[in-house]
């Protein structure tokens, strides 16, 4: 009795010991990997600080040896890049509050109120997302031309209203989040429609609608072509796109674009840690299944 005791127990040792090496293997590889992914930026933060002699030196150092703020004074001083970030951002938040607005009703409808127009509907939808932006860039910079949106930041929204992948992600989190009996329940009570959308279904929704958020402000704060071809002006240009003019033909400036690039990750990086847990929720609350 007491050997298959001993024998059970040295299984168990066993099993315990190689689940812990393997999740220790885990832990060391995307320790690693995610070491590589931050090392560009950790990089780039750093250059932002050194001397031209410096930035070109190899192997490149991590810790500027003599730093300096030249470059971001030089930004400052030579282009408009708070006009360049105030233009982002206006434009970032405004596009993330239109996709968050209409990708919630029309997942909501498309979850709860099912039919075959509406399969067919959201298959629609959902193959738009495969259609390149440049497809239709054309004829939509035609559009805002004829309404005198050019240069503003109403037409950069044009272009930026709606998001297919946000309609799938809200519908998906409708289906597994929110169930037929509290809707039900709410109607039996009198509640209309609009009261249960407002009151009930979008409180359910917080998780997914902070994580289409930062992916909706996102998509909008790196675009770079539709304002491109929609800013024509220097003051109306979009971070992404005043970036570009740090690069030319045939030369590099280096130091002013690592600064301005630097400068740049700041809202980027505060948004995400600040709504972190809400996109990782609402991503992982979407589910695939039916």
């Amino acid at each position: 009795m007491s050997t298959e005791i001993e024998k059970h127990s040295r299984e168990v040792g066993d099993r315990t010991f190689k689940a812990r090496a393997t999740n220790l293997g885990i832990d060391l590889f995307l320790g690693l990997f995610g070491l590589l992914m931050i090392l560009p930026l950790v990089l780039l933060v750093a250059n932002a600080f050194k001397t031209p002699q410096e930035m070109l030196s190899w192997p490149p150092t991590v810790i500027p040896a003599q730093p300096t703020l030249a470059n971001i004074e030089a930004v400052l001083a030579d282009t408009p890049l708070l006009r360049w970030i105030f233009n982002s951002f206006s434009f970032a938040l405004l596009s993330a509050i239109a996709i968050l607005i209409t990708s919630t009703i029309a997942g909501y409808i498309l979850a709860k109120f099912p039919s075959r127009a509406m399969s067919v509907l959201f298959a629609i939808i959902l193959a738009t997302a495969i259609v390149p932006f440049e497809v239709y860039m054309i004829p939509l910079y035609f559009q805002a031309q004829s309404m005198g949106l050019l240069n503003s930041v109403w037409g950069l929204l044009l272009g930026y209203l709606v998001m297919s992948f946000g309609i799938f992600l809200i519908r998906q989190n409708v289906i597994h989040s929110i169930p037929d009996e509290l809707l039900e329940a709410a109607r039996i009570d009198g509640a209309g429609e609009i009261w249960i959308f407002i009151r009930i279904v979008v409180p359910l929704l917080r998780g997914a609608l902070g994580a289409l958020f930062v992916l909706a402000f996102f998509q909008a704060w790196t675009a770079f072509a539709w304002p491109l071809i929609v800013a024509t002006t220097k003051d109306s240009y979009t971070i992404e796109v005043g970036l570009a003019l740090f690069q030319t033909g045939f030369t590099v400036d280096l130091g002013r674009l690592s600064a301005a690039s630097a400068i740049v990750l700041v809202p980027s990086v505060a948004l995400f840690v600040f709504l972190r847990r809400n996109f990782v929720q609402g991503v992982a609350s979407t589910g695939l299944k039916e």
